[in-house]
């Protein structure tokens, strides 16, 4: 069957589904995206258009609905990137052109987890753990509750907060003690956010301790796929904190019982969630507990979630197999190890703390997945700002605000 891919987006994200069209389908996906970013500049596997208001959902659905009807009749698989575009899928469906597919997702159930609060108080009782919670209203709230510190402030409202630019903008804040919490609650209500932040427990534990898995569930509302990654190193500037710069799948160096947290973790998305859909669970071991507990869930894949390709579970070929095709989609528990890494070796070698986990990189190295660096991406120009980009890393780590 003939059949066009949108993705929505010009981040590492959408350039890693790209890649993934590319390779399964030898077919270009087109990006409709709000603002230039390097992930998918000079790009030959792809094509891009830019409009600077996409964020206003009329324009949104509009250049959706452009490009779906220049389409017709061949049917368009529609790819969110960020919890903006899923929710305008889910919200608007109905004003989709009915050549464009994607994933058939309620919003009430997507609010569940892209609002950090209604996620946590949702869910609370379920088969995950979470880390020790509370909740502030910066146009309400003046008593702070007693903490003990080093505490995570975040935003409770992702996709309001995202729309914010400002001095001073953290994606996720690690607080040492009331006084400076006293003042990053201001700066951000200063800032124009008005909505409720998370204030929460810091579990100790340097990078090593962060736990990736993807999910998909088919449209007959089964887990499908599952993985389960220990992350050796995140990002650590202010604005891509939280994201993985460094994993290894199959593999993990505590004393948790992963198999147990993969069926609690299949358990939840069937019984709890049951909407198709590609879903991205962040987790933090923690030591004093022996337990992985779960940080958020993104109703999405990741920019890290390329590591499923290698392992024969293409993201854009169960999409396709799945919405597109009507096929029957096996069921995938990828226990094999993989090796993705954004950075170079010295990164690894400085800033991995976790020797262990740092053995294993060195081990599996020369089999590494770079999602950024594919071979079939032929272009000069992107293979000079890729190369760039992988030496700016290490200015990045050196000045880099998160401290572990």
């Amino acid at each position: 069957m003939d059949f066009e891919i949108l993705i929505l987006g010009s981040d590492a994200n959408s350039y890693t589904l790209a890649r993934c069209a590319y390779e399964a389908y030898h077919k270009k996906a087109h990006l409709i995206a709000k603002e230039r970013l390097a992930f998918t500049k000079f790009s030959n596997i792809l094509t891009i258009e830019y409009h600077e208001n996409l964020w206003d959902e009329t324009v949104c659905l509009d250049q959706i609905n452009h490009f779906l009807k220049k389409m017709s009749p061949k049917k368009v698989l529609i790819i969110s990137t960020n919890e903006y575009y899923s929710s305008l899928l889910a919200k608007e469906k109905k004003k989709i052109e009915k050549n464009g597919i994607f994933f058939d997702q309620e919003i009430k159930i997507l609010e569940t987890l892209t609002n950090k609060e209604t996620f946590y108080k949702t869910y609370k009782n379920s088969e995950l753990s979470f880390p020790l919670t509370y909740y502030f209203d910066v146009t309400k709230n003046t008593v702070f509750p007693t903490l003990d510190y080093p505490i995570i402030v975040k935003p409770a409202n992702v996709i309001s907060y995202n729309h914010l630019s400002f001095e001073g903008k953290h994606k996720v804040y690690k607080i040492k003690n009331e006084e400076e919490l006293k003042k990053v609650i201001e700066l951000i209500k200063q800032s124009g956010y008005q909505d409720r932040l998370i204030l929460q427990e810091f579990i100790e534990g340097d990078d090593s301790y962060l736990f990736d898995s993807v999910v998909y569930i088919d449209q007959k509302k089964k887990v499908k796929v599952i993985s389960f990654a220990q992350i050796g190193l995140q990002e650590h500037t202010k604005s891509m904190v939280g994201n993985a710069a460094c994993l290894i799948n199959g593999f993990s160096t505590f004393p948790g019982d992963v198999s147990q947290m993969k069926k609690n973790i299949q358990t939840f998305m069937e019984k709890r969630i049951a909407q198709n859909g590609f879903y991205e669970v962040d987790m933090k071991y923690d030591a004093k507990t022996n337990t992985f507990k779960v940080l958020e869930i993104n109703a999405r894949q990741g920019r890290c979630s390329y590591y499923l390709t290698p392992l024969k579970a293409n993201l854009i070929s169960i999409m396709v197999d799945d919405l597109i095709l009507g096929k029957n989609i096996v069921f995938k528990d990828l226990k094999e190890e993989c090796l993705l890494s954004f950075v170079p070796k010295k990164i690894i070698k400085k800033y991995v703390k976790n020797t262990q986990f740092k053995n294993e990189v060195y081990r599996l190295w020369k089999k590494r997945v770079s999602p950024m660096e594919c071979k079939l991406d032929r272009n000069f120009l992107r293979f000079l700002m890729m190369k760039k980009r992988l030496w700016h890393y290490q200015i990045e780590y050196k000045n880099g605000d998160w401290e572990e």
